[in-house]
């Protein structure tokens, strides 16, 4: 086997202070860096650093392409924003992988990092106290009726959900759709959080009740955190309890 290796790195939210020592200590080590533009752009430029930004819609490419560095013996990290697991590349990487066979003994590390839906809830409070689950609204990889279905099950089990993608300039409706699905399942007083551009200088959230959302709220720079049944307010900040009544 070379003597290359490919890290997937999480860069967090945005914030620089977020990024975790282990991924600042790979980022140092790398020769190559692939990524997503405005993930690469992050890293700085350094000698002995190649950078190679691509688009959003290339992501097995990309992997691939770490692969063959990594066999070709360059040091490659691959970074995502947030972590690396979370709708990101490692699971583009291992999909790869998986139709590489004589590559699967490959020199690999997942270096987790701040996902945004944890640094929105630390902002608000802590809205993801109890059960919660994740779901990507973009249908770029599956279809929308398959979105549609998973948050409708996640509002009648009873779950927190963190919403990622939820509004883009290509599909500006699929929000209202899920809005309207939320007030079928939930109580109009149900709180529902939006942070945009969480941890960085053009931060906002807002926190209203789910009878007030409108899909103007959300963008693509937001996190949407929907609270359970029992999510509620403290002074400033929104809270789910731990404990579940019988």
């Amino acid at each position: 086997m070379s003597a290359g290796w490919i890290a997937v790195a999480g860069l967090g939210p945005g914030d620089e202070a977020l990024v975790t020592p282990e991924v600042r200590a790979a980022l140092a080590e790398a020769t190559d860096v692939v990524g997503y533009i405005p993930y690469v752009a992050r890293v700085a430029a350094r000698d002995g650093l190649t950078l190679h930004p691509s688009d959003n819609r290339v992501e097995l490419d990309r992997a691939q392409f770490a692969l063959d560095l990594a066999e070709a013996g360059q040091r490659v990290v691959i970074v995502s924003s947030g972590d690396p697991g979370v709708f990101a590349m490692a699971s583009a990487l291992f999909e790869a992988l998986e139709a590489n066979p004589d590559r699967h003994d490959a020199d690999i590390r997942i270096l987790p990092g701040i996902t945004a839906m944890l640094a929105a809830a630390a902002r608000a409070g802590a809205p993801l106290g109890h059960d919660f689950c994740a779901i990507n609204l973009s249908d770029n990889l599956k279809p929308f009726a398959e979105v549609e279905r998973r948050l409708r099950h996640a509002a009648r089990g009873g779950f927190a959900m963190a919403f990622y993608n939820p509004r883009s300039k290509s599909r500006p409706h699929q929000f209202e759709r899920v809005l309207e699905i939320l007030r079928e399942e939930c109580e109009p007083a149900r709180l529902i959080l939006f942070a945009r551009a969480v941890t960085t200088p053009d931060e906002a959230i807002t926190c209203v009740p789910l009878a007030e959302a409108t899909p103007e709220m959300a963008d693509m720079r937001t996190v949407v955190i929907v609270g359970n049944e029992s999510t509620r307010r403290v002074g400033r900040w929104v809270y789910t309890p731990r404990s579940v009544s019988a």
